[in-house]
């Protein structure tokens, strides 16, 4: 049933096997096997298939009927979330601890304002979220697993130590955020703004780091392993970081200094350095996966 349901909705998004793996990263024989009923993709992946195919999560859902309108759905859920944020509201506390008893997992939320909350942690696991205000938060040790996470507001946000772990996250504002010492693994980011935030000891594992706003952001001990660095402008300075068995493309290091900068597993022919300064260490780096060194300056003090 999941099956017929992509096929329908690619169709009429006019958009073919090859253009809809692409989108996703798979190859098109992966796509065709999910038409056919021959296997299914995970959470992570039907969040970013309702995204292409302009449809709603529960689209997806057996219950559902493939006629559901994106606008249609969008009412239904507004009407649900109010329903659950009503209960919420009349959870009771803890009599030992004092505390709200509280958990948002598997959720649904759309256009809902979470702004200055605490002590989130596990508690928006496995949940659809679009729209939502998360802005000046305190949001350390986050934990989250499976999200959909599309066009959220984390401004002004501290977000350390948390894992962000199999989730998509698309078009959301990260600016002047600290997400020191946060791993986001098996995970896919893109068109998000991560102006002035600070990235130090961030590490990204095995996901997708695509079209994203990096201005002013603070680079320190941040580690790219195994991921698609795809249509970004690095600037600044970059201060013990490391790009290993990653695949690039259109990506830009432009007026960087890069000190004590690792690459290595890379084919560095599709990246593009303009008027940087690296130390020889990163040089040798860039040098041994054939970048192009023409306006690299190299710094030996």
């Amino acid at each position: 049933m999941i099956g017929q349901k992509i096929v329908d909705a690619r169709k009429k998004a006019t958009i073919s096997q090859a253009q809809l793996a692409q989108l996703l990263f798979i190859s098109s024989q992966a796509v065709g096997k999910w038409e056919r009923g021959e296997s299914m993709p995970d959470i992570v992946t039907l969040n970013r298939l309702a995204e292409i195919l302009g449809v709603d999560l529960n689209y997806f859902s057996e219950n559902s009927p493939s006629s559901t309108t994106k606008s249609e759905q969008l009412t239904i859920e507004n009407t649900e979330n109010q329903s659950v944020e009503r209960q919420v509201d009349q959870t009771p506390t803890d009599t030992k601890s004092n505390k709200l008893r509280w958990d948002l997992s598997n959720g649904n939320w759309v256009d809902a304002d979470f702004s200055g909350l605490k002590n989130l942690r596990e508690k928006f696991s496995s949940s659809n979220m679009q729209r939502c205000l998360f802005i000046d938060s305190e949001l350390s040790g986050l934990l989250l697993k499976n999200n959909n996470i599309d066009r959220c507001d984390f401004s002004k946000s501290t977000i350390n130590n948390s894992h962000i772990d199999g989730s998509n996250l698309v078009n959301n504002l990260f600016q002047n955020c600290s997400i020191i010492e946060t791993e986001f693994s098996g995970s896919h980011i893109m068109g998000c703004d991560f102006s002035n935030a600070d990235l130090t000891g961030v590490t990204f594992k095995t996901g997708g780091f695509q079209k994203n706003s990096i201005t002013n952001t603070v680079w320190n001990r941040t580690s790219f392993n195994g991921m698609y660095i795809a249509e970004l402008v690095f600037e600044g300075t970059l201060t013990d970081c490391s790009f290993e068995n990653c695949k690039f493309s259109k990506v830009t290091f432009q007026q960087a200094t890069l000190t004590n900068t690792f690459f290595k597993g890379n084919n560095l022919k599709r990246i593009r350095l303009i008027d940087c300064k690296v130390d020889p260490l990163t040089y040798a780096f860039l040098k041994n996966g054939k970048a192009d060194l023409s306006d690299v300056t190299l710094v030996t003090d």
